[in-house]
């Protein structure tokens, strides 16, 4: 899994110290959230969803992205059209790798989720390129939690 330090001044809502943040979420989550870790392709628990749900921030429970929202897009992450709602998902440039991008935040508590792109298959045109270990998932009543 290949991470990165991220050194962000923004004030969250949710603050934690690091060693607080390395404390509640598994090394895995810790990765991906506190240090813009991405998991291999096609290893995400939520890649495949049954049901109608929300998926929630794994670090600090925000609600950020609905079933309804979510497609296949063949990349090996969960992909959305859109955040559950305004103001849930922030947005940074992100120049790594050698290239720019625009990162994904919870805007909640910082945590990384993943990027966005302009090639969505929706009318939003957007895919918002999701990391599993950043979300959870609840499904609505009556609903199982069944995932691939």
């Amino acid at each position: 899994m290949f991470t990165r330090k991220k050194h962000d001044e923004t004030a969250y809502e949710v603050t934690k110290t690091d060693e607080e943040w390395r404390e509640q979420l598994s090394r895995d989550r810790y990765a991906v959230l506190r240090r813009a870790g991405t998991e291999p392709p096609w290893s995400g628990a939520l890649l495949h969803v049954e049901g109608e749900g929300v998926f929630r921030c794994a670090g600090c429970g925000a609600e950020l992205f609905d079933t309804d929202a979510k497609f296949e897009s063949g990349t090996g992450w969960p992909s959305f059209d859109r955040a559950s709602s305004a103001g849930t998902v922030t947005e940074r440039s992100d120049r790594g790798l050698g290239m720019t991008r625009t990162e994904i935040l919870c805007a909640r508590c910082g945590g990384h989720l993943g990027h966005v792109f302009p090639d969505g298959p929706t009318d939003t045109g957007l895919r918002y390129c999701v990391n599993s270990l950043s979300l959870t998932y609840e499904p609505d009543a009556g609903e199982s939690a069944a995932a691939d």
